[in-house]
């Protein structure tokens, strides 16, 4: 159950330390997309919150990432979700991930040079930090989504609008820490998916063939996945 208690500054973590250290518990800011909020979402969004801190990497990039000085940043994806099957599977809460989404939006400078001086900063303040951190700016997504992936995408206005579009409803988790310490959540479909641990394709944008290839990749890793199928048209 180790956790990372950074505080902001960078420290020279190792991982020996974080794993260790006692978990830090932030107060919680509700931002989770959905229409509206009973006592169960509540419960669920505390506990995937908690799931959430219990990998020391995650703790380390919510504490630090405002120092990058970028808008609308996010820990998305599979930093989040993946590590709640982790820690449901009784598993390290870092096993199997492979990368950290760390996602922002600026559409004041959409060329290449203004993200990888962002990419660059981060390289640096995160270098103590045991893991892949991809940072990228979801403004500039669709220049480069279409020969990436065969399919055009249309702009992104926001961060969490690039969330809405990822390949599977499982992804679609963001995480992030304002000004006052407080953690504040991106949750459209909700939470009873990831905690059953059933992934489903979100056919918004992604290519069927790119929800296979995760979903594949995903069932090596976690075995217990219940894998809903493609839709057989994009309108379902």
């Amino acid at each position: 159950m180790g956790a990372c208690d950074c505080s902001g500054k960078r420290q020279g973590c190792n991982r020996a330390i974080w794993q260790v250290a006692p978990p830090i518990r932030k107060p919680i800011r509700d931002r989770d997309g959905l229409a509206r909020e009973d006592g169960l979402v509540s419960i669920q969004r505390d506990r995937f919150l908690e799931h959430v801190q219990r990998n020391p990497i995650n703790c380390a990039l919510l504490e630090q990432a405002a120092q990058l000085d970028v808008p609308d940043w996010w820990l998305a994806s599979g930093a989040v979700f993946q590590t709640v099957w982790n820690v449901i599977d009784g598993r390290d809460p870092t096993a199997g991930i492979g990368d950290y989404d760390l996602i922002y939006f600026d559409d004041t400078d959409l060329s290449w040079d203004a993200e990888d001086a962002v990419i660059r900063r981060a390289a640096e303040l995160f270098v103590d930090i045991p893991a892949l951190v991809e940072v990228r700016n979801e403004a500039r997504v669709h220049l480069w989504y279409e020969q990436h992936f065969g399919v055009p995408a249309e702009p992104f206005t926001s961060t969490t609008d690039a969330v809405d579009n990822f390949a599977s409803t499982t992804c679609c988790f963001a995480v992030t820490q304002d000004s006052h310490g407080q953690l504040q959540v991106y949750a459209p479909h909700g939470y009873d998916d990831l905690f059953a641990q059933r992934v489903r394709p979100n056919p918004r944008l992604a290519p069927r063939e790119v929800y296979e290839r995760k979903a594949a990749r995903w069932t090596k890793e976690w075995p217990g996945l219940i894998v809903d199928p493609w839709p057989h048209s994009r309108a379902q």
